[in-house]
């Protein structure tokens, strides 16, 4: 669930059968982690995607493992599809963190909200199912690929100001390694 609704709807325009549902999350009663956007962010999105077994184990990764237990919803940045390409970039160690979180400031990105326990999920009201239709899902397409290459474009710029500055991936979850 995100506050930015054109986010999921380009990522789903590649499906015929496509539907848009607009949600609303009663977060009276949940417990809420809210992730602001930087390294922690994308430290718990590489916990997430497996990024960090290498130092299983540790505190370090401890650390993240527990870092979302007794929540309900985890709020954080949306990892679209452009902001995949710079988190892959950093994971496998082709940028540092800092021009990771300079790319992140400049995307842009929205915020989601993942409910994570039944009882989260029982406070999701469906407002709202739109069917997106072909036509719709073609202006889409289009609308995805261009903020796709400007997003890109952006953070390349700014992955090349920042090349020198910063850790990388490995140096970091490298010295989580070192508590083992």
């Amino acid at each position: 669930m995100g506050t930015e609704p054109e986010q999921p709807l380009t990522l789903i325009c590649n499906f015929p059968k496509a539907s848009f549902y607009t949600l609303e999350l009663d977060l009276e009663g949940l417990e809420v982690l809210d992730i602001d956007i930087g390294v922690e962010w994308a430290l718990l999105i590489a916990f997430n995607r497996g990024k960090m077994e290498p130092v299983k184990g540790s505190r370090f990764y401890e650390k993240y493992a527990s870092m979302m237990k007794g929540y309900d919803v985890v709020a954080g940045y949306i990892a679209d599809d452009r902001m995949f390409v710079v988190l892959d970039r950093f994971f496998r160690g082709e940028i540092t963190d800092r021009a990771l979180v300079e790319s992140l400031s400049v995307l842009k990105l929205g915020k989601q909200y993942v409910a994570v326990t039944e009882k989260a999920c029982r406070n999701i009201r469906i407002l709202e199912k739109k069917d997106i239709g072909e036509k719709e899902r073609d202006r889409l397409r289009n609308i995805s690929e261009e903020k796709r290459r400007a997003g890109i474009a952006k953070a390349e710029e700014i992955c090349r100001k920042y090349r020198r500055e910063g850790k990388y991936f490995d140096e970091i979850i490298g010295e989580g390694k070192e508590e083992i």
